[in-house]
């Protein structure tokens, strides 16, 4: 299912190349983005995805990402490197996955309103984009005021949250 979506949505960005509503250079970054790990867009301004390579980076970069929010709890001294070589705006937050807090969530808010002299997309990513798309889902719901249907599908395609995931975000609810 993810590589048809991932396939819809590079021919989608060939037809708006046709129609010159994304470059030819646009098309070209959104293709070499078919093997990124649960990539989604969430909206117009946001993005998830898991481990991006580096020409995954420069295909997000080619297509309006300014802010890279990294959840992954480890070293991030290469990805941090990479991105100042690129130009990007870089931040880690280290979410544990076996113990997800309210305060990572709220530091998350702050980046993502932190405009950094950007207004571009910002990609939220994670290993696997499991806590990308449950940060980009609460974001989106208590922040954005989205739909709740719409966030929680999108949610939902990339992952079922288990019991530890589900408390964290009833928690993050229960608090906005």
């Amino acid at each position: 299912m993810v590589k048809y979506l991932l396939h819809l949505f590079a021919l989608t960005g060939l037809y708006l190349a046709s129609v010159n509503l994304v470059t030819a250079d646009e098309t070209e970054s959104y293709s070499r983005l078919s093997g990124l790990e649960n990539f989604q867009v969430n909206n117009e301004s946001m993005m998830s995805s898991g481990q991006p390579n580096q020409q995954q980076f420069e295909a997000l970069q080619a297509i309006g990402v300014t802010k890279v929010i990294d959840l992954i709890p480890s070293d991030r001294s290469e990805e941090s490197a990479l991105m100042a070589k690129l130009g990007l705006t870089y931040h880690n937050i280290p979410v544990v996955w076996e113990n997800p807090r309210v305060e990572d969530f709220e530091h998350y808010v702050t980046l993502m309103q932190l405009s950094d002299g950007n207004d571009g997309i910002t990609l939220t990513h994670c290993k696997l984009n499991w806590r990308g798309a449950a940060f980009t889902y609460l974001y989106r719901v208590t922040q954005l005021n989205e739909s709740e249907a719409i966030a929680k599908k999108d949610l939902l395609a990339i992952w079922q949250p288990d019991e530890i995931w589900q408390k964290f975000i009833d928690d993050v609810k229960a608090k906005y």
